[in-house]
């Protein structure tokens, strides 16, 4: 039978992702290499050690189950500090070189280092029809709101999406780990670790955003193998739930009672911690779409990434979910429609775009809307075209830019929202 870390080594030797996969086609079956792949590519396995030495002798070889004992004992932080030091360097000794540099070492650093990951493993697995797999890690993930303007209706959380490093917290026997959204370890950022390591967060997951006053700055340190100062980052937190329902893929509280819980735990959080703001807006209501326009328009000025929207009664669904729906920030104006242009293509015969201009908050705007329109709606304004002139519509955009010609304002991406009045030239 040949050794895990001869199976390593030959995986290390070509790039072809079909060569890789037929190496552990070949060898899934061998009960330690699956094992140790499971050890390793499981992001919520961790041993609670960074520094693993390398080796430079030959013991005498450590068999795997002594090792998988041992490294359950790290798993289940029975063994920590000195003694997990002291226990690695014990295991280093008894293992040969290529065994511990190659295999055991690589199972404990959580990087096998041969261009193989969990899908790989999971892929082969399937074409074996194999029950076995590597869990993969997933927390929720948001759908642009843009294209699914029906799923926001009524009661939803709204909050200022922040522009930092998404970090999931989980915390187990009194030691936090934090998770990039594909389930990488962090471990430059030891004082949001240190905060969350504490008994009364045991057993929970906590979602955030690691921010700083600089971004960039912040993105060059996340990663780094030594010396990353982070010290001025803290973990801005949106959501929580048990571990135990992260594990099984959704919630039992829905968003609004999670965020209920999220609060009360709030009052033993250090400085490292802060929640996020958020508002409660029916969106069927006028006063609703009133403070949604008012947070948009804050979101740009404070130069936020835009706002999320989160249905109050759904619930954290460990996959890309409507349960949050995010909204880029994004300009409103009113312009009087001076011009009705056909449509070329499919769209001929029909209204292909308003020609639209008027002055909005001191700029004079004019441009050209397509966007935005139903087929239907095309239809129907077309057939009633003379009767739009001079009416008002609502634009909305990415941003206002400067007319390349002339000294007027012009929209990026403009988008055709409704009309506005019954009368001509009447805002209601």
């Amino acid at each position: 039978m040949i050794n895990s870390w001869e199976i390593i080594k030959e995986l290390e030797s070509n790039n072809s992702r079909l060569f890789k996969e037929d190496i552990i086609e070949k060898n899934l079956n061998y009960k330690e290499f699956q094992e140790g792949l499971a050890m390793c590519l499981d992001p919520l396995v961790t041993f609670g050690v960074k520094q693993v030495p390398e080796s430079e002798k030959n013991g005498n070889g450590l068999n795997w189950e002594d090792f998988k004992n041992s490294a359950n004992l790290l798993i289940e932080r029975e063994s920590t500090g000195h003694a997990a030091r002291d226990l690695i360097i014990n295991l280093m000794n008894l293992s040969k070189e290529d065994q511990w540099n190659n295999w055991y070492r690589r199972i404990l650093i959580k990087d096998l280092r041969c261009g193989v990951s969990e899908k790989t493993v999971n892929n082969v697995a399937k074409k074996m029809n194999l029950k076995f797999r590597v869990p993969v890690f997933s927390c929720m993930l948001a759908h642009d709101g843009a294209k699914h303007p029906k799923k926001i209706k009524g009661d939803c959380l709204v909050e200022y999406k922040y522009d930092g490093v998404r970090v999931v917290a989980i915390v187990k026997k009194n030691k936090a780990t934090l998770y990039s959204r594909n389930g990488k370890i962090f471990n430059n950022f030891a004082h949001i670790e240190n905060a969350l390591s504490k008994p009364e967060y045991n057993n929970f997951v906590f979602d955030g955003e690691v921010m700083s006053d600089d971004f960039q700055a912040l993105m060059k340190q996340v990663y780094r193998k030594s010396g990353a100062n982070t010290e001025d980052a803290y973990l801005a937190l949106f959501d929580m739930l048990p571990l135990k329902e992260f594990n099984e893929g959704r919630s039992k509280l829905n968003s609004l009672e999670r965020k209920q819980e999220l609060n009360k735990l709030s009052k033993t959080f250090g400085s490292e911690i802060k929640l996020v703001d958020y508002e409660i807006i029916n969106f069927d209501n006028e006063q609703g779409q009133e403070k949604f326009s008012e947070m948009n328009k804050e979101a740009l000025e404070k130069g936020f990434e835009g706002l999320m929207i989160k249905p109050s009664n759904n619930y954290y669904e460990c996959k890309r979910s409507h349960a949050w729906l995010k909204i880029k920030p994004f300009i409103e104006v009113t312009l009087k429609v001076i011009d009705i242009q056909e449509g070329t293509g499919k769209h001929e015969g029909k209204l292909g775009a308003f020609s639209v201009e008027g002055e909005d908050d001191g700029k004079f705007f004019s441009l050209s809307v397509g966007s935005g329109l139903t087929d239907e709606q095309r239809d129907m304004y077309w057939a009633d075209k003379d009767r739009l002139i001079g009416r008002l519509i609502e634009v909305r955009a990415d941003a206002i830019t400067k007319s390349i010609e002339g000294d007027h304002f012009s929209l990026r991406f403009p988008r055709f929202k409704n009309f506005r009045g019954f009368e001509k030239d009447e805002k209601i």
